[in-house]
């Protein structure tokens, strides 16, 4: 598979949409990483949001309501959620579900941005598929994003909205009576179901899992080449203005020369030269979270070529 050398920012593998809802299927057609449709929000308006740290131990519950937080920008209306996600624990499954009440329900988007405020991935309305309630859940919008943080960085940002086009659609629930009858194996009542409109104001829920099969990676795949990372307004977790390591920093200075070592020994010849083909295997078949996992040992054993190897993969080069 070739990479396009543009791939600085994130790439999709073909597993993104694994898993869909059983009701209601999300937009299979969506492209995270197309961000062309996404509302244009500058940094300085960024810069001004509460950015609410998100503790992947547990479920973060936000009610969205008009005095809450707002954003001018694009087709954005009503109040908005900002969220900070810690980017240094690996990959993450970030599942965020939207809660019906009184037939209403806030339908959100996502704009998912890199520790420098990148836009780096964008999550519609469409993405957010109807679930039914359960025991323990009621009715529901609900999607799962699943990112990969490129290395080096500290935290991503969510930035969860609606828009005025959204507002003007609804979605369609099951009545109460046919999921009962679903449930038991009875036969299902011929009845109307009922129908949600969207609106400005809902209750959020939040949860962040580590995972081993994510697919959208955020963030440059080696160093940043761009403006270094921006300061944000008001958010409670640490390193809000991170600035990369010296090693990474060097590395976007001059891409093509090897990272240094982070052992004094040097690896052994055989021992680079596997991962330098693990490296270009795995590019090759598209998977660049492995690749990058495979940079990461190879350097720790003191690799000093690995880094030079997967630039050139990547770039189509290896």
């Amino acid at each position: 598979m070739k990479m396009k050398k543009s791939l600085l920012a994130l790439c999709l593998s073909a597993g993104l949409l694994a898993s869909v809802p059983a009701v209601s299927l999300a937009d299979v057609n969506i492209v995270p990483q197309d961000i062309s449709m996404a509302p244009a929000v500058p940094t300085s308006a960024l810069q001004q949001l509460q950015w609410t740290p998100v503790d992947q131990s547990k479920t973060l519950t936000t009610t969205l309501a008009t005095s809450g937080q707002s954003l001018k920008a694009g087709d954005i209306t009503g109040p908005v959620a900002a969220y900070s996600v810690p980017a240094n624990i690996g990959e993450l499954n970030i599942t965020l579900t939207s809660e019906v009440n009184k037939n209403s329900v806030f339908a959100p988007n996502v704009l998912v941005l890199d520790q420098n405020m990148t836009p780096a991935a964008y999550f519609p309305a469409s993405y957010f598929a109807y679930q039914e309630p359960g025991v323990m859940s009621a009715d529901r919008l609900e999607g799962t994003l699943k990112l990969t943080p490129a290395l080096g960085q500290q935290k991503l940002y969510l930035l969860v909205f609606t828009t005025n086009k959204d507002t003007q659609q609804t979605t369609t629930m099951i009545d109460p009576a046919k999921a009962y009858a679903k449930g038991t194996g009875n036969a299902v009542p011929d009845i109307p179901d009922p129908i949600a409109r969207h609106g400005t104001d809902g209750t959020l829920k939040i949860k962040v899992k580590t995972s081993s099969a994510s697919s959208v990676l955020v963030g440059p795949l080696f160093g940043s080449s761009g403006p270094g990372p921006v300061t944000v307004g008001n958010t409670a977790a640490p390193a809000a203005t991170y600035v990369a390591p010296a090693a990474v920093a060097a590395t976007a200075a001059a891409p093509a020369t090897a990272a240094p070592a982070k052992k004094s020994e040097p690896v052994l010849s055989d021992t680079e030269t596997y991962f330098n083909q693990a490296i270009k295997d795995a590019v090759a078949k598209g998977d660049v979270d492995k690749a990058l996992k495979l940079l990461d040992e190879a350097e720790r054993l003191g690799s000093t070529s690995a880094r030079k190897t997967f630039i050139s993969s990547v770039k189509g080069k290896g």
